[in-house]
């Protein structure tokens, strides 16, 4: 494990756990139109990105090899679909339901790991696992609906965590791939409300429209940060770090935003909560005691 790698992951979900207060800050433009913004601005500052840093020679790689292409083009609509559900949860006053998905994220990231790439889990770890599974289930039945937001989210974020880590590409490189390809529909997409006369750029307040604007750098910064560090540490680790994100989600839904929290979600929270320690202290002890047999040795 690379401390580089480590400090990049804590870097990246401590600016998405503060994500909700930028989206609010659009909240009057329709969540696809912000989506759209910020898909183009995306690709827009990556491309500012490879001219300063002169980084083309991956172009030859990536337009030879047809399995990185397929890889980018499934990254790339995971992550469309992951942007526009949270843009939409955080407009709908869903920011807790938000977080919820990304409390998960780290034991689904776990799984797929185990599944995908041969981690193996201890008898603690697959307790945690079931823990969590349990408080998902109540929170379908208490609170009578099922948490499509949640497991949108985290499931397609752990999806994309595991296709970046077994990609041929860089983190930046990877990155470029993904927001071209976004970047496309997304600016039919504006083109479109434009010559509609619907587009909110330029109609609205200057600071509304420099926050679309902006939205590109506010993306890409802890995205590539959060691919730099999927490449080098492993997934298991990368899904610890995430308990980041969510806490600061849900903090601000709760305290800031005013969402409500009832006593069936208090329930099915602790029960992910409990999970998510007990695969954190069963980590700590297994740590320890390894450090322990190295000094005897």
């Amino acid at each position: 494990m690379k401390k580089d790698g480590m400090l990049a992951g804590i870097g990246a979900y401590t600016l998405w756990g503060l994500f909700p207060v930028y989206w609010k800050a659009v909240q009057a433009i329709p969540a696809l139109e912000v989506l759209g913004h910020r898909m183009v601005w995306s690709f827009a500052f990556i491309l500012l990105l490879l001219f300063w840093k002169r980084r083309w020679a991956w172009l030859r790689q990536a337009s030879k090899s047809r399995v990185t292409l397929i890889t980018f083009l499934s990254t790339a609509c995971i992550l469309g679909l992951n942007w526009f559900v949270y843009i939409w949860a955080v407009n709908a006053d869903r920011i807790v339901d938000a977080s919820l998905g990304y409390f998960i994220n780290p034991l689904i990231s776990v799984l797929l790991g185990v599944f995908f790439l041969g981690e193996r889990l201890r008898p603690w770890q697959w307790a945690a696992i079931g823990v969590a599974g349990a408080g998902v289930a109540y929170l379908t039945l208490g609170y009578g609906a099922f948490p499509w937001i949640a497991l949108t989210l985290g499931g397609s974020f752990g999806l994309y965590g595991l296709l970046r880590k077994t990609a041929s590409l860089e983190a930046l490189e990877g990155l470029a791939l993904e927001t071209a390809v976004l970047s496309l529909p997304a600016l039919a997409y504006l083109f479109y409300l434009e010559l509609a006369g619907t587009a909110s750029f330029g109609r609205i307040e200057a600071t509304t429209s420099l926050l679309l604007t902006l939205s590109g750098v506010a993306t890409v910064i802890p995205l590539f940060l959060f691919a730099y560090a999927a490449r080098r540490v492993a997934l298991a680790t990368v899904g610890i770090l995430q308990y980041i994100a969510p806490t600061f989600q849900f903090l601000l839904g709760v305290l800031v935003y005013g969402e409500t929290f009832t006593h069936a979600r208090m329930l099915g929270f602790g029960a992910i909560w409990t999970a998510l320690l007990i695969y954190f202290l069963e980590g700590v002890v297994v740590g320890a005691r390894r450090k322990s047999t190295t000094v005897l040795k």
